[in-house]
């Protein structure tokens, strides 16, 4: 796993995942901006008490908590928005370190945005069901860790697998290695914490996971 995220830190100045990586950057500040200044918009214009300094303190403490949440589900969305462009960077990867492998399937549009939809679904869902848990000092850690672990490493890794196994294929051999893709996609969630980098490492754990799946697919 180490060897596969380096691999991938390796290829960042590849012209294929640099473009990734500006769409995918475009796009989830666009759907932040966008769910920022709309709740924000909605706070604003609505009275909820008279008293004014309780308005305020509720537009304050509002806004805190969108903002929190917007952090909150920040590696679903921002993976979302990789997941659409997979088709690209597994094939950047492919071709740099795996030239012999041959052409791969199509996995399609449809396939992808599916995918991408069904991440931020099940993103907003989990993590507003645990939410209560993430005001709890370091369980709050393991909770993000390993729910976002088990999510980004299972959608990356099934995309993956199904350029070049069937369904059921790809279901047995994510089976069989699940910790250590749930680890890889806990090292990604991890990146997703760190400023800056947190807008390119869905392509990096997307990257590493073209790397993991290979190796775990030629035993």
């Amino acid at each position: 796993m180490i060897t596969a995220f380096a691999k991938a830190f390796a290829q960042l100045s590849d012209p294929r995942i640099r473009a990734v990586i500006w769409k995918s950057v475009a796009g989830t500040i666009l759907v932040f901006i966008s769910l920022l200044v709309s709740i924000g918009w909605t706070l604003g214009n609505t009275t909820f008490f008279q008293i004014g300094w309780v308005e305020t303190a509720v537009d304050v403490l509002g806004g805190l908590a969108t903002l929190g949440l917007a952090l909150i589900l920040f590696p679903g969305i921002v993976s979302a928005f990789a997941s659409i462009f997979l088709e690209e960077i597994a094939e950047a990867v492919e071709k740099r370190h795996f030239p012999t492998l041959g052409p791969a399937k199509i996995v399609g549009w449809r396939a992808l945005i599916a995918s991408s939809c069904r991440l931020i679904g099940l993103t907003i869902v989990l993590n507003l069901m645990v939410l209560p848990f993430y005001l709890i000092p370091g369980l709050n850690l393991v909770i993000y860790f390993g729910l976002n672990g088990y999510l980004l490493g299972r959608e990356y890794f099934e995309v993956v697998a199904l350029r070049r196994l069937d369904h059921a294929e790809a279901l047995a051999l994510r089976q069989k290695h699940r910790p250590k893709i749930i680890l890889t996609g806990a090292v990604t969630a991890g990146l997703l914490t760190i400023p800056l980098v947190n807008m390119i490492a869905p392509v990096l754990g997307t990257a590493a996971m073209v790397h993991l799946f290979n190796k775990l697919n030629g035993r």
